[in-house]
C-alpha cells in the first residue's frame, strides 16, 4: 500500500503541536471545501485533508501511525517520531465526552459553514457565496403539456458520525411548468451550495430533459408523428385520426401525397408563446394479403396494369 505522508497533507512538520495541527487543517479545509473552491481537485484534496485530520488530531492514532509509518517515512528522508512524544493537550478537553486531546472534527466545519441550529462564532469576517450547482432532471412529453412535480437528488457535503467530510444527498421537490421544451434551465435561486459565513448560498440551475418517446419525435417545440398510408389512400386522398399528446385529431390528406410528405397542423406541439406545431409524415403501408382471394385479386391488377420501371430505358 502506498504511504500516505499525513504531515505532508496538511503541511506541517512530524513534531508540530495539536494546535499547529488544527490550524493547518482550518487553512486548506476552507481552500478546498468543494462548496467555494473552484480547483478541478478541490474534493478529492478535501477529502485527503479531512483523512489526514482524523488521524492526527487523535493521539492515540497518531502514536500508532507514527510507529507503523516510521520505516517508510526514514525512506523518503523523513525523521522517525521518538515513541516517547506525547501529542496529546489534556489541559483544555473540547467536551465532556472528548478523549484528551481529541476535538471533534464536525464541529470545525460547522463553525466554518456555519450550519443551522450551530452556535458558533463567526469566521472571522470570512463571507463567501457558495457556489452555483448544476444538475438535470428528466420529465416525459407529456409533462410538458399538463405541468408536473418531480423529486429529484442532489449532491451535497455532509459529516459522518465521526465528523468525516462525505458526499451525500438531499432531496428536493421541482415544479415543472407547463410548456417546457428539452434544453430549458430552470434557475433555482438558494438552493445550490452553502455559504460560508454570511455568504449567501449559491442557485441551483435545472436543465430539462425530455425522455424519447415511443410515439412522438421532438424538434424544439415541433412534434413530428407517422401516419401510415397505403400507396392507393395516398394517392386519392383520404382522412385519418391522428393521435397528439392531448388526444386525436382528424386530419384529411389531399390527393396526390406519396411517402415523406409533412401535413403541418398549427398549434398541437408543445405549449408556448407561440405553441409549436405538430407535423404528421406520410409513410408508406403495404395491403396485407392474409386470404387466397386477396393474393388473386393483387396478381390481376398487376396483370391489368403491366407496369415496369425499366419500360423505355436502355438496355
Amino acid at each position: 500500500m502506498k504511504f500516505k505522508d499525513y504531515y505532508a497533507t496538511l503541511g506541517i512538520t512530524r513534531n508540530a503541536t495539536p494546535e499547529a495541527i488544527k490550524k493547518a487543517y482550518r487553512k486548506l479545509a476552507r481552500q478546498y471545501h468543494p462548496d467555494i473552491s473552484r480547483e478541478p481537485l478541490a474534493e478529492l484534496r478535501f477529502k485527503e485533508v479531512g483523512e489526514a485530520y482524523a488521524i492526527l488530531r487523535d493521539p492515540e492514532k497518531r502514536f500508532q501511525y507514527d510507529q507503523t509509518y516510521a520505516p517508510y517515512a526514514a525512506q523518503e528522508e523523513a525523521p522517525a517520531p521518538r515513541a516517547s512524544r506525547s501529542y496529546g493537550d489534556t489541559s483544555r478537553p473540547t467536551n465532556a465526552n472528548a478523549r484528551p486531546g481529541e476535538e471533534n472534527f464536525g464541529n470545525i466545519l460547522d463553525e466554518m459553514l456555519r450550519r443551522p441550529g450551530n452556535e458558533a462564532p463567526k469566521t472571522r469576517g470570512l463571507h463567501v457565496h457558495g457556489n452555483d450547482q448544476r444538475a438535470k432532471v428528466q420529465i416525459d412529453l407529456e409533462d410538458s403539456f399538463r405541468g408536473a412535480v418531480r423529486s429529484i437528488s442532489i449532491p451535497t457535503y455532509v459529516t459522518d458520525n465521526d465528523g468525516m467530510p462525505m458526499v451525500g444527498k438531499r432531496m428536493l421537490k421541482v415544479s415543472i411548468p407547463r410548456g417546457i421544451r428539452g434544453g430549458q434551465v430552470l434557475r433555482l435561486a438558494g438552493q445550490g451550495h452553502a455559504g460560508i459565513g454570511d455568504g449567501k448560498p449559491g442557485d441551483l440551475y435545472l436543465e430539462v430533459v425530455i425522455r424519447p418517446h415511443r410515439q412522438f419525435r421532438i424538434d424544439g417545440r415541433d412534434l413530428y408523428v407517422d401516419v401510415p398510408l397505403t400507396a392507393q389512400a395516398a394517392a386519392d386522398g383520404t382522412s385519418v385520426e391522428v393521435p397528439t399528446p392531448e388526444g386525436t385529431i382528424q386530419l384529411f390528406v389531399p390527393a396526390g401525397s406519396s411517402a415523406g410528405r409533412k401535413l403541418r397542423v398549427r398549434g398541437k406541439g408543445i405549449p408556448g408563446d407561440p405553441a409549436g406545431d405538430l407535423y404528421a409524415v406520410i409513410t408508406t403501408a403495404s395491403v396485407p394479403l392474409h386470404t387466397a382471394m386477396a393474393k388473386r385479386a393483387y396478381r390481376a391488377l398487376k396483370a391489368a396494369f403491366d407496369f415496369s420501371p425499366r419500360t423505355n430505358s436502355d438496355r
